[in-house]
């Protein structure tokens, strides 16, 4: 039968770390390591002591933080390993042992008699040391289960207390996990530790197999981090074991998600919008039908509590979006609308969608409130955003747009057919005021003759508009476009 507790030791510090092309800062570890604490994280592996003295410096570093948390370093099947992982302040080694005939005969070139007697050797070399020894089974899904059972045997004879299981190139499955732990716990008094890694996209499904097979410790790292495809993520496993059978952990995910993100900061490594639990989109509804139900009754749509990790609901507006959500989003902006007006503003915003592949922000939203053109308010907002790092020219910005409604709301002018020729003035005097404002003088000099003698020869159409929207669209550049260009398009 499972327990009732599973303990999680936590390996961001050490396989997350080994992410190809990923290196914390001292900073930033102890940062980690006392955010993972603060978590309840109750084990943490932090470091490979063998690297060198700035390694084991930074294991010292954290071990002084006087964490609740034991901690644990690695090490590799050797006395010089061994002996570097002393007088660091860790309570734990993992001594990785290469347990398939794979790695043994292709990797080492050894005996599984080797093997077992390096195990009987090493584990009370690492004892005297002061230190609890865990025996890692590198390769333990592909390695023959009777020599897994072997080796655990040995291992506790000699005064181990853990067997570490490592799926290292990640190619089991859960079904398959039960069996290897089951078998191992019939036959070792040994805590078992499932290390699971994600190449299949099961290193979760996997961990809690092993624990509902036995195990009594799982390794995890934040945001799944780790090599190839990563490690089990910690949320996903803490969770599950809480949602899908009632395991605690002692770890509370509520501040998780200032954690992940700086994980995600150091690492290099951006969280995914679709990343469970974590990313930008887990809680975010769109659709219709989903965001009635939510709305009507968050446990129609809702299989745990967000707040568990930290989150929250949050409805946006889009494609499928129905008439409620509009009322409902536009109510929380502060300009509650009715039906009529919801079903106008529906209509822009799925144009809004469509045009930027992207759901509205809440910029967006007030200017589609606003009458502006969908294509328009998008670029608005992207001028914003952008405007820090890039000045865009009035070229720049008349090249994405694509219709005259765009070309006059980006100038903030109504279109109306009725007053069509005012507007024509007003997009001229806007070129004017967007010159004297954003270029230099000499070109303000020059442009200004030519846009005072545009007045006189504008002509009363919307074939005008058009004409000069083209003339605009094709320029490279405001300097570019000359009269003799306006006043063809305009005849």
């Amino acid at each position: 039968m499972p327990a009732s507790f599973v303990t999680v030791n936590d390996t961001t510090l050490r396989d997350g770390e080994q992410t190809a092309g990923v290196a914390f800062s001292r900073a930033e570890k102890l940062d980690v390591a006392r955010r993972l604490d603060a978590l309840g994280v109750p084990e943490m592996e932090v470091g490979i002591p063998a690297m060198g003295e700035h390694e084991r410096s930074g294991i010292r570093a954290i071990a002084a933080l006087g964490l609740r948390a034991r901690l644990m370093v690695w090490a590799r099947l050797s006395d010089a390993d061994v002996a570097a992982c002393a007088g660091l302040g860790a309570q734990l080694i993992d001594i990785s042992a290469p347990a398939s005939d794979q790695h043994l005969a292709r990797k080492l070139g050894r005996s599984r008699d080797w093997l077992l007697g390096e195990i009987a050797r090493l584990v009370p070399v690492a004892r005297r040391h002061g230190l609890g020894v865990s025996i890692g089974l590198e390769d333990a899904s592909r390695a023959d289960t009777g020599f897994l059972i072997r080796i655990a045997q040995v291992a506790e004879a000699a005064g181990a207390i853990r067997l570490r299981f490592a799926d290292t190139l990640g190619v089991m499955e859960p079904f398959g996990v039960r069996r290897a732990i089951r078998a191992l716990r019939r036959h070792c008094g040994l805590q078992i530790e499932m290390h699971a890694h994600n190449d299949l996209g099961m290193a979760t499904a996997n961990t809690l197999a092993a624990v509902r097979a036995g195990a009594t410790h799982v390794n995890t790292t934040v945001n799944g981090l780790g090599e190839r495809a990563g490690n089990a993520a910690l949320e996903e496993v803490v969770l599950g074991l809480q949602q899908c059978y009632g395991i605690a952990t002692g770890i509370d995910l509520s501040a998780f998600p200032v954690l992940a993100e700086r994980v995600a900061l150091a690492s290099g490594r951006p969280i995914p919008a679709q990343k469970s639990l974590t990313g930008a989109n887990v809680f975010t509804h769109e659709a219709g039908i989903h965001v009635d139900g939510l709305l009507k009754d968050p446990s129609n749509y809702q299989g745990f509590d967000p707040a568990l990790v930290g989150r929250a609901h949050r409805v946006v507006l889009g494609k499928h979006s129905g008439k409620r959500a509009v009322k409902s989003v536009y109510a929380s902006l502060g300009r509650p609308v009715g039906d009529m007006e919801a079903d106008a503003l529906l209509g822009r915003v799925r144009q809004f969608v469509v045009a930027t592949k992207r759901a509205p922000n809440d910029d967006d939203l007030m200017r589609l409130f606003d009458g502006v053109p969908p294509r328009a308010a998008a670029l608005l907002t992207e001028r914003e955003d952008t405007m820090h790092t890039h000045a865009p020219t009035l070229a720049d910005d008349l090249a994405e747009l694509e219709s005259i409604e765009d070309f006059l709301a980006y100038f903030g002018i109504p279109y109306e057919r009725s007053v069509v020729q005012i507007n024509r003035l007003h997009i001229l005097q806007r070129f004017h005021d967007y010159l004297r404002s954003a270029d230099e003088p000499p070109v303000y000099e020059q442009w200004h003759e030519r846009l005072a003698r545009a007045y006189d020869d504008y002509l009363h159409s919307d074939a005008l508009t058009q004409g000069v929207f083209r003339v605009f669209k094709r320029a490279r550049g405001i300097a570019t476009v000359q009269l003799s260009d306006i006043r063809r398009a305009t005849r």
